[in-house]
């Protein structure tokens, strides 16, 4: 694999805190306003410029005037000295703890021709419209904030080299509102060298999160080619990379509704063709793969798959969200496309079952169906069969902060 170290922009230090945030996509609108308004600090103001306009305004925004209000704020950040470039390149140690939880991996520029070559291997699908639309985004506003998650096997060494450089005092060292602790460290040119000759002896790596957003760098670097103003930055894209042992895989639970025809006992009678049902006593996620958890009309059941309907060697057709949609969603259900219908819905299973619960009977949904989470190697064996899992099959932490590190794509 090939990585690298890259001058990075970031927040001075006493500003970091206020600056760093989540994705502007995982906030509802009322939480976004109010940060926005509340922090003029705050790294939503550059990817979501047009919420200070009136919204009249905003809403006779063409993409390219929205993306030049992204560019226009991103450099009246610069102007103003919230963000500054380090002077020197640099790989930078980045950890996310909480009371029972603790992330630490590298983030370095990671080889756009190892993702064309397929050592940066993919388990999902990218929508062509979107991958151009991302594209554009990096062509026109000059930089990437956010990380492609992606995981490796154990390198040897590399463990040892991150304990010793986190035994120092760290460059950032802030925590979130949601009782996350984040630490950076900007490793000197001797150290970032050194990690960079450690991934050159893995053969690949495994895209955990941002599919997506490494497909449009890939993208973008063969357009500036194709367009005779590629420079060398354009050749690499903003990755956050994790031994995969270290990684949290958690399962992406479905809620249904609209099932009006369909009584309870009519849905039971229906599934025990495929699964072994039973009723519980109290509520739990599920216990084992191949156990499907369901929620119906206040009651709890177990749905344990039969033999017959799982393909153990499939890579994909032994997964159990693939099974679920297969035996239950498309032929019972009516769930035709689970990336576009409007009765199916999506939790992760980071939320307590308490408020999946509350949201299923608020915004109207009729049956919960709660998942055994995949397996690092579920998610590898798929990607090293060259397949696709279905939509929505992981939910992985760490979730990254966007402006905390930012690529630049410009000489």
């Amino acid at each position: 694999m090939d990585i690298r170290p890259f001058k990075a922009l970031r927040p001075v230090r006493d500003k970091v805190h206020l600056v760093a945030t989540r994705p502007f996509y995982t906030y509802r609108t009322n939480v976004l306003k109010a940060k926005i308004q509340s922090n003029p600090y705050s790294f939503l103001h550059i990817i979501n410029p047009d919420f200070d306009l009136h919204r009249e305004e905003a809403e006779v925004l063409d993409l390219e005037s929205r993306l030049n209000l992204v560019k226009e704020q991103y450099q009246r950040f610069i102007d103003e000295g919230i963000l500054i470039t380090d002077e020197t390149p640099s790989i930078y140690i980045y950890r996310q703890s909480s009371d029972n939880q603790e992330y630490t991996g590298i983030i370095a520029a990671t080889s756009a021709c190892d993702y064309n070559e397929g050592k940066v291997k993919k388990h999902e699908a990218t929508l062509t419209k979107r991958e151009k639309l991302f594209t554009k985004y990096l062509d026109l506003v000059g930089y990437n904030a956010e990380p492609v998650l992606l995981c490796h096997k154990k390198i040897d060494g590399l463990d040892t080299l991150l304990d010793q450089s986190t035994s120092q005092r760290p460059d950032y060292e802030f925590t979130t509102t949601d009782k996350l602790k984040h630490e950076l460290w900007v490793l000197p040119t001797n150290i970032s060298e050194q990690i960079s000759k450690y991934f050159k002896e893995i053969d690949a790596c495994y895209i955990a999160d941002g599919h997506h957003r490494s497909a449009s760098s890939a993208a973008l670097n063969q357009l500036r080619i194709e367009k005779n103003r590629s420079c060398d930055k354009d050749g690499y894209f903003l990755s956050f990379l994790i031994d995969e042992s270290k990684l949290k895989v958690f399962e992406y639970n479905r809620i249904v509704r609209n099932i009006e025809d369909l009584s309870e006992e009519e849905f039971i009678n229906s599934l025990t063709k495929n699964f072994k049902v039973k009723a519980l006593n109290k509520k739990r996620k599920s216990n084992l793969e191949h156990e499907i958890i369901m929620i119906m009309n206040d009651n709890w059941y177990s749905l344990i798959c039969k033999d017959h309907i799982i393909e153990t060697d499939h890579p994909v057709k032994s997964l159990d969200a693939e099974i679920l949609t297969n035996y239950v969603l498309t032929p019972i259900l009516g769930i035709k496309d689970l990336k576009t219908d409007k009765n199916v819905e999506f939790i992760s299973g980071t939320e307590k079952l308490d408020n999946l619960k509350k949201k299923m009977y608020k915004d109207g949904f009729d049956i919960a169906f709660i998942l055994y989470p995949v397996s690092m190697d579920q998610v590898k064996k798929v990607a090293d069969n060259n397949m696709i899992m279905p939509p929505k099959s992981t939910w992985v932490e760490p979730k990254m902060r966007s402006g905390l590190t930012i690529y630049s794509l410009n000489e």
